[in-house]
């Protein structure tokens, strides 16, 4: 298997929670998180046009690491989210034994038959944050065994890992930073709390499809105050995702969404998309799930990661253990900034050769988008699901 290529405290044979009534009583005691504004420039960051002054090469490459030696026998791995999920996924996984392991490890920790919900659903169940987010991580830490099976290279080649938002913790548990068992718990941690506070401020997500002359932050701070003028309590509406050029995601309050799909032309949207997702995640919105999956960290046997780890609140990988204890709980409600990640992995200079890149993990968006933010980079780009 896989991951037993790490130190055996991948899976750890102690309850790290204590048990249901543990978890239970860190959903209940969730607190507000601390605040969440721009604090420096890196806070700053959007997608185009660059800062004034800014040199990309020094500014973005130079956070991450470059093996010396020849980039075509290096490889990337990236790990997808919530939202790639669907009926089905994992159905030819089981085939492969170490994969098959995975799933009944993962179901024997979860307390639920992860395979059987990734095969049969239903639909509503597979989509619901509870379910989605340990299903999608199983599912991805599978297909690792499916990767290591066809191509072991692009394992032991493999020097810098990162997910999107959920995926995070998915290259997390790859990189021997979290331990398998220990890793599936905090998710469902993770998860639960999402889903509270979704329930308790209902808000969504939309793809915004727009062009250089559109206002997009103009678009956010009229929904919100369309939405304060009706008397919408605490309502919200942020960038929640940097996609590619001219791609966001909008997080926010329901009603403020509903006012960019009737009011797209006037700022110049091209396509507001509505995402089939049950919160607005990485906005304000969630802070009532930071809390406790921070304690649910605390509680984690955290290891420095063995290969770089890039982080979705910046796209710099993570110096050691301490700095994912610190960082990571920020991620729930600040937005993920994948554009940026992927400039940072992939800022080549003219001529140079790039790494492998695989996508493990249901779905094809994260291929799909780095042919949008570096073309070449893409055309070493491979699928890794069935």
């Amino acid at each position: 298997m896989l991951l037993r290529r790490f130190p055996r405290r991948f899976f750890c044979s102690k309850p790290p929670f204590g048990g249901e009534a543990a978890v239970q009583e860190m959903l209940d005691s969730a607190a507000t998180f601390e605040d969440i504004k721009p604090k420096t420039a890196v806070d700053e960051w959007s997608t185009l046009p660059y800062p004034a002054g800014t040199s990309f090469r020094q500014s973005q490459a130079a956070k991450s690491l470059r093996p010396k030696k020849d980039p075509l026998k290096t490889s990337i791995i990236i790990f997808p989210g919530q939202g790639a999920q669907y009926v089905g996924m994992g159905n030819d996984l089981q085939q492969i034994p170490a994969a098959k392991d995975i799933f009944d490890l993962a179901s024997e920790v979860l307390k639920f038959d992860v395979l059987k919900v990734c095969l049969e659903g239903p639909v509503e169940k597979l989509n619901s944050t509870r379910y989605c987010q340990p299903a999608v991580v199983v599912a991805s830490l599978a297909a690792l065994e499916k990767l290591k099976e066809e191509r072991p290279a692009a394992i032991d080649e493999c020097y810098a890992t990162a997910g999107f938002s959920l995926g995070e913790i998915t290259a997390l548990i790859f990189a021997g930073s979290i331990p398998f068992d220990q890793g599936l718990k905090l998710v469902q941690v993770r998860a639960e709390a999402m889903q509270l506070a979704s329930d308790a401020a209902t808000g969504g997500m939309a793809t915004v499809l727009y062009g250089p002359d559109s206002k997009v932050g103009q678009a956010c701070l009229k929904a919100k105050e369309w939405c304060i003028e009706r008397g919408v309590e605490n309502p919200e509406c942020l960038v929640a995702n940097y996609l590619y050029p001219h791609c966001k995601v909008i997080a926010g309050s329901m009603e403020a969404l509903n006012f960019l799909e009737s009011n797209a032309k006037q700022f110049g949207l091209r396509r507001v998309k509505r995402l089939p997702v049950s919160g607005a995640f990485h906005t304000p919105l969630m802070e009532a799930a930071v809390e406790p999956f921070r304690r649910a960290l605390r509680k984690v046997e955290l290891s420095d990661p063995i290969i770089s780890v890039h982080s979705n609140i910046d796209g710099q990988r993570y110096r050691n253990a301490e700095h994912v204890r610190k960082q990571l709980p920020r991620q729930i409600t600040k937005p993920v900034r994948w554009e940026q990640t992927l400039h940072i992995l992939y800022e080549r200079a003219q001529g140079e050769h790039f790494p492998r890149t695989f996508e493990v993990g249901p779905g094809r968006a994260l291929t799909t988008i780095l042919k949008q933010v570096n073309a070449k980079a893409a055309t070493r780009a491979f699928n890794i699901f069935p």
